[in-house]
C-alpha cells in the first residue's frame, strides 16, 4: 500500500514529509558527530578522576543497549503490522516501542545518578563533560521518542474507541426505536401510556439509529484516509527510532567499550 499521494511528493519523486525527515536526520549526524569528534579528541586527558575505568558498568550498559536494539525490532514489527492493515496490532507494537525506551532511560537514570553519586558529573572533569552532554543529548532523543510515539498511538486508540461507541450508540438507538413502536402498537392494551409518549421515543430512536449510521459510514470514509496518513507518519517515527538507536550504538562502542581500560593519562 502506498502512502505517498501525489500532491504531496517533489520533483524527486520522495514524499515531502520523508524528504525533510532525511534533511533532519543528516543534520543530526553532523550533531552528533561532532559530540563524538570531541569526545574523541579530548579522551584520557581528564587530570582528575573519576576515570571512565572506576567507573562504567560495561554488563549493564549492554542489558541497556539490548533493551534500546529490541526496541527498533519492536518499531519494525509496528510498521510492518501497520502496512499490512493490521492497524491494532500495530498500534500495540508501537507502545512496545515506547515501553522499552522507557526502559531505556530508566537505566539512563540510574546510571547518571550512580555516576553522580561516585562524584562524576559535568564539572568533574573533562570526561564528565564530554560523556554527560552526549549521552545526555541523546537520552533528549529517545525521550521525544517515545512522546511522540505514545501520542500517536493513544490518539488511533481513541479513534477506534470512537468508532466503538458510535456502533452501541446505533444499537441502542435500534433498540429505543424498537421499543416505541411496541408501545404504540400496545396502546390499546396500556390505555395510561399518552400515545405522545410512545411516538416520541420511537422518533428519538429512529433519529438516533439515522444519526449514528451516519457518523459511521462517515468515521469509515475518513478512516482510509487516516490509515493511510498513519502509516506515512509511522514510517517517519520509525526513521527517527532506527536513527536514535544508531548512534546510541556508535556512543556505546566509543565510550563503553573503546574507553573501558582508560585512567589518569600519562604525563
Amino acid at each position: 500500500m502506498s502512502t505517498i499521494s501525489e500532491e504531496h511528493v517533489n520533483s524527486t519523486g520522495v514524499d515531502n514529509k520523508k524528504l525533510m525527515m532525511w534533511i533532519f536526520l543528516g543534520s543530526d549526524c553532523l550533531f552528533f558527530g561532532s559530540f563524538i569528534s570531541t569526545y574523541l579528541v579530548y579522551r584520557n586527558r581528564s587530570l582528575s578522576g573519576p576515570y571512565p575505568n572506576e567507573i562504567l558498568d560495561i554488563p549493564l550498559t549492554t542489558v541497556s543497549t539490548f533493551v534500546l536494539l529490541m526496541s527498533s525490532l519492536a518499531m519494525v514489527l509496528a510498521v510492518s503490522y501497520v502496512q499490512r492493515g493490521s492497524q491494532v496490532i500495530g498500534r500495540y507494537w508501537t507502545l512496545a516501542t515506547a515501553l522499552l525506551g522507557l526502559v531505556f532511560m530508566g537505566f539512563q537514570v540510574y546510571e547518571f545518578s550512580h555516576f553522580a553519586h561516585l562524584g562524576l558529573t559535568p564539572r568533574t572533569n573533562i570526561f564528565g563533560s564530554t560523556f554527560f552532554t552526549m549521552t545526555g543529548f541523546h537520552g533528549g532523543h529517545v525521550t521525544f521518542g517515545v512522546i511522540w510515539l505514545v501520542i500517536f498511538a493513544i490518539s488511533r486508540l481513541a479513534e477506534t474507541l470512537k468508532q466503538k461507541m458510535l456502533i452501541v450508540g446505533s444499537v441502542l438507538s435500534v433498540v429505543i426505536a424498537m421499543t416505541g413502536l411496541m408501545m404504540t402498537h400496545t396502546l390499546d392494551v396500556i390505555p395510561h401510556i399518552p400515545s405522545i409518549v410512545a411516538y416520541s421515543v420511537f422518533g428519538v430512536g429512529l433519529l438516533g439509529t439515522i444519526g449514528t449510521l451516519f457518523l459511521l459510514k462517515s468515521s469509515d470514509n475518513q478512516n482510509i484516509e487516516s490509515i493511510k496518513k498513519e502509516e506515512g507518519n509511522l514510517e517517519l517515527a520509525g526513521l527517527y527510532w532506527h536513527f536514535v538507536d544508531i548512534v546510541w550504538i556508535v556512543i556505546f562502542t566509543v565510550v563503553y567499550l573503546i574507553s573501558a581500560n582508560d585512567g589518569a593519562p600519562l604525563l
